[in-house]
């Protein structure tokens, strides 16, 4: 079976089985954060196209005297931390992965201010779809600096099947279940990519 046809069966088969949990987690993101209840952001995909990522949203609009968004950790709601550690918020990508932006398994798709941060060898981590889950979740997750991210990253788009990607999908239940790396020490989220110096 081919990766987009495992992707397409088992994205379409998940979205009408949780459809009672999505609909459950958007009612209570609407009433303990508010509206939208979808977080939205454009995030670069297969070869660096550019595509817009959908995730449930943890955080509030909160802003400071100055007019401007408080830092993560102060936006970040108890509910949206419960989100993050069981991964509830990731359920929309689903539609990602249906929609062809994304696959169940890959590098994670993050930011376009990193593209242009990336040395060649990191680069490597777009010649695949981003995926929900990966091999760095699976080893680490936040837990793992930036370059030993890309270096799973690079692993998998050099050793990728299909029995590897089920291992991974594997593995990453288990994470979900025990709660692991689910943030970087001291952080509410993972700290922003600067930049490799090799």
């Amino acid at each position: 079976m081919s990766k987009r046809i495992f992707d397409i069966l088992v994205s379409a088969s998940l979205l009408m089985l949780l459809l009672p949990i999505y609909l459950l987690v958007a009612g209570f993101v609407g009433l303990f954060i508010g509206t939208p209840v979808l977080f939205s952001q454009i995030r670069p995909g297969q070869y660096g196209r550019a595509f817009k990522l959908f995730k449930f949203r943890t955080m509030s609009d909160e802003t400071g005297a100055d007019g401007q968004l408080l830092p993560d950790e102060h936006r970040l709601t108890a509910f949206g931390r419960l989100l993050r550690s069981s991964s509830l918020d990731e359920l929309p990508e689903l539609w990602n992965v249906l929609l062809g932006n994304m696959s169940l398994v890959g590098p994670r798709p993050l930011l376009m201010e990193y593209l242009p941060l990336y040395n060649d060898k990191q680069r490597r981590r777009h010649e695949v779809r981003p995926g929900i889950t990966g091999w760095a979740q699976v080893n680490g997750r936040n837990n793992l600096s930036w370059e030993e991210k890309f270096k799973l990253d690079v692993w998998y788009v050099d050793n990728r099947t299909f029995w590897l990607d089920l291992k991974i999908l594997w593995r990453t239940v288990m994470k979900v279940i025990l709660r692991e790396g689910i943030n970087a020490q001291g952080q509410a989220t993972c700290e922003k990519f600067r930049g490799s110096d090799s």
